[in-house]
């Protein structure tokens, strides 16, 4: 069982595959050439981008996040406007530092390799590292994964026997589950909620007051990011000259507050989650809620919904717990990744998510929990991935306000509902599994395809 912290990943934009997981991997790099007492003998690195990676990397900022890696940096405490500096430097010096005392020549334009013509066979996302030493010759070689959300997986993790159902990772928890049957079967064997589940293989992870600073943590770096979003204005990086939209709609809307808010409702959740994806398209700080393409959704629900004065602190928590344990059972039964599922293992899930937790808040029953994730996701089947010219902002930006008004319907749909819908949550994901496979390559986060062909980038 993986944790709901490693669903939730606080890291930097655009793009949670493209930038937090080739973070991840170059630092992941590094760290094994120390390991084997090879990094001082290292003179030479080449970085080979494929599949995604190379399709849509540029407008991803994957070599950005490619040299940040590789000089040892965590997309956690990453500092964006330091980042940025790091990188400059290190395409007008054409060298690197990969740790206090070992120094490289390293030119971005010709070490990072974007190799269009190599189409992996593990993931779409594939990352080749190669170090040599002053001879030429290669002191490592390694193959990795940048698998959805900022998760990450070495070639040998990805080779497992078909017979291995789920990779076994990590602490034995009370109440291990690969289906929402299972979490179903438990909460009423148990008479729990599905946070009180969620929270309890969490306790057998670390105490509770670790989980709850943690989720605290998550909520306060998720609303900072939608303050932001709401102040900065201008034009977001790249050719397509997007304007920033949420400042102005904020602008109006806080001017009229009380003016209609029936109306306005989907105006309030609208400028939110815009402020978000804004602020990701930028190389903003964001929460993975399950990505960075997404990472608008939920942190919408929860600022309209849960931080009203009169709320139960806690409600963020329970929110949180709910939304992570559903989005587990994506991570474990399909997947997160844009470049495996399309857009609806973004959107898609981060709906589905956002409607469970929205549901608990508003004290729906396990099962109604489940019925609203089923239908976040049932509406979203299908959703390609198709960014214009390889940037996370045309269709995503509007794809996330669009995202959180479907998630609070589907809540509003599923607690309207007191019997078992006729199709289950497990029946979905297994569908938008399905879907996700049979869809074209081009439809999946590599600008072949839908609007990244249609629409003329400047």
């Amino acid at each position: 069982m993986l944790s709901v912290l490693d669903l939730f990943r606080i890291g930097i934009g655009p793009s949670s595959s493209h930038t937090v997981g080739p973070m991840r991997i170059g630092r992941r790099f590094i760290t094994s050439l120390k390991r084997q007492n090879r990094l001082h003998m290292t003179v030479k690195l080449t970085v080979e981008l494929q599949g995604s990676l190379a399709l849509t990397g540029a407008g991803h900022a994957t070599p950005k996040a490619v040299i940040l890696g590789l000089m040892g940096l965590k997309p956690e405490t990453l500092d964006p406007e330091s980042a940025d500096a790091l990188v400059e430097r290190a395409h007008n010096e054409k060298r690197m530092a990969l740790s206090e005392d070992v120094t490289i020549d390293f030119d971005p334009e010709a070490d990072i390799v974007f190799a269009y013509d190599v189409i992996p066979d593990l993931h779409p996302n594939g990352m080749k590292l190669i170090a040599h030493d002053r001879d030429g010759n290669r002191l490592a070689e390694r193959t990795y994964y940048s698998t959805g959300g900022g998760f990450i997986a070495s070639r040998r993790q990805l080779e497992r026997p078909a017979k291995d159902d789920i990779i076994r990772v990590g602490t034995e928890v009370p109440y291990a589950f690969s289906s929402a049957q299972q979490i179903l079967d438990w909460c009423e064997n148990e008479d729990l909620a599905i946070h009180e589940l969620i929270y309890a293989n969490e306790d057998a992870r670390r105490p509770r007051a670790a989980t709850d600073q943690a989720l605290d943590r998550i909520a306060a770096v998720m609303m900072a990011c939608v303050d932001r979003g709401l102040k900065h204005q201008g034009m977001l990086p790249g050719e397509l000259q997007v304007k920033r939209r949420a400042p102005g709609l904020w602008a109006k809307l806080s001017a009229t507050p009380q003016s209609n808010e029936q109306e306005q409702l989907f105006d309030w959740l609208n400028v939110y989650a815009m402020a978000v994806n804004e602020e990701n398209a930028a190389g903003g700080q964001v929460v993975t809620a399950p990505t960075n393409g997404a990472a608008g959704i939920i942190p919408a629900v929860i600022r309209h919904y849960c931080r009203r004065d009169d709320m139960d602190p806690s409600a963020i928590r329970r929110f949180l717990l709910t939304a992570g344990g559903i989005g587990l059972l994506y991570k474990q039964r399909a997947s997160i990744s844009g470049a495996e599922m399309g857009c609806q293992g973004e959107v898609g899930v981060a709906c589905s998510m956002a409607a469970a937790g929205l549901a608990a808040v508003w004290g729906g029953t396990p099962t109604q929990v489940a019925s609203a994730a089923e239908i976040g996701m049932e509406h979203n089947l299908g959703l390609t991935c198709d960014p214009v010219g390889g940037l996370v902002q045309i269709p995503c930006i509007e794809r996330n306000a669009i995202g959180a008004v479907k998630a609070v319907n589907a809540a509003r749909l599923a607690l309207h509902a007191h019997e078992r819908m006729r199709v289950s949550l497990d029946q979905v994901i297994e569908t938008m599994r399905q879907t996700g496979l049979d869809m074209s390559s081009k439809y999946k986060e590599t600008s072949q395809g839908g609007l990244a062909v249609n629409v003329v980038e400047c």
